[in-house]
């Protein structure tokens, strides 16, 4: 891989190349994605969807709208850092244009977008939509799809639902939000369809990140960026674009420490604990005396976030730049905190979150009902759009369908088109709409 084709301008539709000497410096291309993104309807949404703790009354626990503005702001900082030291090694690549700012740019709008795929209720709404098709009553769909389209529906999987958010072309708007390549690229963190599964050490074979819906734009899109195939046979499989290292390089440090802050801030976890976690990751760069002067706990442990985030920042960045022949070569197969001098001490916060927020009564409780929810919502949905197809719609199927946004009133022929679709829509619910939705479909709310 070169770096030149993984930084491409390129957007879909174009028959032009776009050169980066030529961009408007008041309004670069990659900057332009991340405008895209914030003003997208699918990125508004993620103000109300859960990230720590759903459907939460306090006003500061993190949302996935707060989650992913964080996320986005630490890996401007990481792409800028890691521009540099690109840039010194390859200086061609600033006689092109290139600046260090650029690298910043389409990790920040990449992160940005990270979480825009998630389905309501956290992690559990993926699953959810996984096992309605499983388990649920999705099962008796599966004579009816290939192996690879039912996998994408068992196995649902938010970040190939955001791939299909930013470039699905639907009612006639070519390319979804036709975001630059290169942002693309770094958006995907996973650059392979779900089937097949092969066990692997690989970070990026953790999940799959396409659905088979968006299989061909997907291959022009690594073919474009240059990314190195690694499917054997007919098989859809790419290493990873080396910016999506940075993307989930980001998206680890602040889950990693502002999950653990927020269980802090809900009493889930004690300070006097919290805080001796926390100070593991910062003893080098801690003012004693500034910290001592703090009188609250909310200072203190701001204070040792931003602390801890800086030192991860610097952490991630040098791994990234001593692994950088490896990462383009696609030889780097883990993520940039998982070998870093703080292993230990991110494992450790990690087990104590999962132990005291993820598995915690309150969370436990909202996730079961999310379940149901969902559950109903899909089963209405895909009821009512598969009627409409075979010319056998009921009342109440045409009640439902007039809940449909207009994007969504054209029903696709295929099956496993009008299936994920609905999905799709589904996972775009916030948590709050969802539930209301629901009640109002269950008759429990007529108001």
């Amino acid at each position: 891989m070169n770096w030149e084709k993984l930084l491409s301008l390129k957007r879909f539709g174009d028959t032009e190349q776009r050169k980066r000497i030529d961009q408007d410096e008041t309004r670069l291309g990659f900057e332009v994605d991340f405008d895209r993104i914030i003003f997208s309807d699918s990125f508004r949404s993620l103000q109300d969807k859960t990230q720590v703790v759903p459907l939460s009354k306090t006003d500061f626990v993190h949302t996935r709208l707060t989650h992913s503005l964080e996320v986005s702001v630490v890996a401007r900082s990481l792409g800028r850092i890691v521009g540099r030291h690109v840039l010194e090694k390859y200086p061609e690549l600033k006689e092109k244009g290139y600046r260090s700012n650029d690298f910043g740019a389409i990790v920040a709008a990449a992160a940005l977008s990270h979480d825009i795929g998630n389905p309501p209720f956290g992690h559990s709404g993926e699953k959810s939509i996984g096992e309605f098709f499983l388990s649920g009553n999705g099962q008796k769909f599966k004579n009816e799809l290939n192996p690879k389209q039912w996998q994408d529906l068992i196995d649902f999987e938010g970040n190939a639902n955001g791939f299909k958010i930013l470039c699905e072309t639907i009612n006639n708007i070519q390319g979804g939000l036709r975001l630059s390549y290169a942002t693309l690229g770094a958006f995907i963190k996973y650059p392979k369809e779900s089937l097949p599964k092969r066990p692997s050490t690989n970070i990026a074979d953790k999940k799959y990140g396409v659905f088979q819906s968006e299989l061909h734009f997907f291959k022009e899109l690594a073919e474009e960026l240059g990314l190195k195939k690694t499917g054997k046979n007919n098989d859809v499989s790419y290493v990873r674009h080396p910016l999506a290292y940075l993307v989930e390089a980001a998206d680890d440090i602040c889950y990693t420490i502002i999950d653990f802050e927020d269980g802090i801030n809900l009493g889930l976890i004690s300070e006097d604990y919290a805080l001796e976690y926390l100070i593991n990751l910062v003893r080098d760069t801690i003012n004693t005396k500034k910290y001592n002067s703090l009188q609250n706990t909310q200072d203190r442990i701001s204070y040792l976030r931003a602390l801890a985030i800086g030192n991860l920042i610097q952490e991630a960045a040098r791994m990234f730049v001593e692994n950088e022949s490896a990462i383009l070569k696609g030889e780097f197969q883990f993520s940039l905190l998982d070998k870093c001098k703080y292993e230990a001490q991110i494992n450790d916060i990690i087990k104590i979150s999962v132990e005291k927020i993820y598995q915690s009564q309150e969370v436990v409780e909202k996730e079961i009902a999310g379940y149901q929810v969902i559950a109903d919502l899909l089963n209405v949905f895909i009821t009512a759009v598969n009627h409409k197809h075979e010319n056998c719609l009921s009342n109440y199927d045409n009640l439902i369908l007039m809940l449909l946004p207009d994007k969504y009133k054209n029903t696709p022929e295929n099956l496993y088109q009008r299936i994920l679709s609905i999905c799709n829509l589904v996972a775009n619910f916030s948590d709050s709409y969802a539930i209301l939705l629901h009640k109002k479909i269950k008759g429990l709310d007529l108001g």
